[in-house]
């Protein structure tokens, strides 16, 4: 009996043991299979080339690639066809995931990154003004201007016109690859409506140039008069020329002739002796003007008499 149940016990024992071994080799198989097939891969739609803003997709514009699961990106697709029709917002590169964060159904492109009451204008740039392409999608510039005025006042002007403009595209590009020049025609800046009027006018006007700025330094500086040919060619100590005098104007009519001098009238004195009496008289003159070689003879004659003692 003993023996019996001793025999019962190994017995289980050795069940317990083998069904535990059993475990743990499949597990290290299925393990093993695991590795060498690799991780977890989930479909993901990427872009087949590369896609500027504003293009509408469809199935030969998009491809399917498998990402491991732990790697998918949020906003990633699995399926082509839910995406066909849709437009990209921005710029994709190839083999890019396509995520739903970068189209857009309504359309538009461009116009869905530009804020409200904000124009996008762009504006013609070569090698040298656009900064040899290094003005990139994201940067801030300043905008001068330079005008030819030798049809009026005989010399160029150069001014600053826009300060801390945002770049929305360089070209037909909207993203960055990096830190690498783009080679573009025309860049597109994000401005308001006053802006986009000046800039139309310069660009008829003239030529524009674009001074890169520190993505840090976001201070407007004062406006300043502009810079002229004159001003440019002149030497540090020489002062600003003063205008010459003005000419008093000259009338074509002649001087009016200064007056004669009124004639002055001497009167004499009339000594009246009587008796002991002397007494001086101014003689009586007549109301009319006398003639010449009267005018200074007295009125009364007779009254003239000599002194008693004679």
């Amino acid at each position: 009996m003993r023996s019996r149940s001793i025999f019962a016990i190994g017995l289980v024992a050795f069940i317990c043991a083998a069904a535990a071994t059993a475990m743990v080799v499949l597990y290290l198989q299925k393990t093993a299979r695991l590795a060498a097939a690799g991780p977890l891969l989930t479909p993901v739609v990427v872009s087949s080339a590369d896609l500027s803003f504003g293009q509408t997709l469809d199935a030969s514009k998009l491809k399917i690639a498998m990402f491991p699961r732990e790697s998918v990106p949020k906003g990633a697709v699995s399926v082509i066809d839910s995406l066909v029709g849709q437009t990209t917002k921005v710029f994709l590169a190839q083999d890019e995931p396509v995520l739903v964060s970068k189209l857009s159904s309504i359309g538009g492109g461009l116009s869905l990154m530009i804020a409200p009451t904000m124009r996008a204008v762009s504006i013609k740039v070569d090698k040298v003004s656009g900064v040899s392409g290094f003005v990139i999608p994201g940067d801030r510039v300043d905008v001068i201007a330079v005008v030819d005025r030798s049809t009026t006042t005989k010399e160029t002007l150069a001014k600053t016109i826009l300060q801390n403009i945002e770049v929305l595209a360089a070209g037909a590009q909207t993203e960055s690859k990096g830190n690498e020049p783009i080679t573009a025609q025309s860049v597109t800046l994000l401005v308001d409506a006053e802006s986009a009027e000046k800039l139309a006018l310069a660009q008829n006007e003239g030529k524009l140039q674009l001074s890169l700025r520190n993505p840090n330094d976001t201070e407007v500086a004062e406006e300043t008069p502009g810079l002229t040919t004159k001003s440019l060619l002149k030497g540090p100590k020489e002062k600003d020329e003063e205008p010459p005098p003005q000419r008093a104007a000259v009338s074509s009519k002649p001087a009016p002739k200064p007056e004669p001098p009124k004639p002055v009238i001497k009167q004499d004195t009339l000594t009246i002796f009587r008796g002991t009496d002397v007494k001086k008289e101014k003689p009586a003159m007549d109301t009319k003007p006398a003639a010449k070689d009267t005018l200074n003879k007295p009125a009364v004659k007779d009254t003239l008499t000599k002194p008693s003692g004679e």
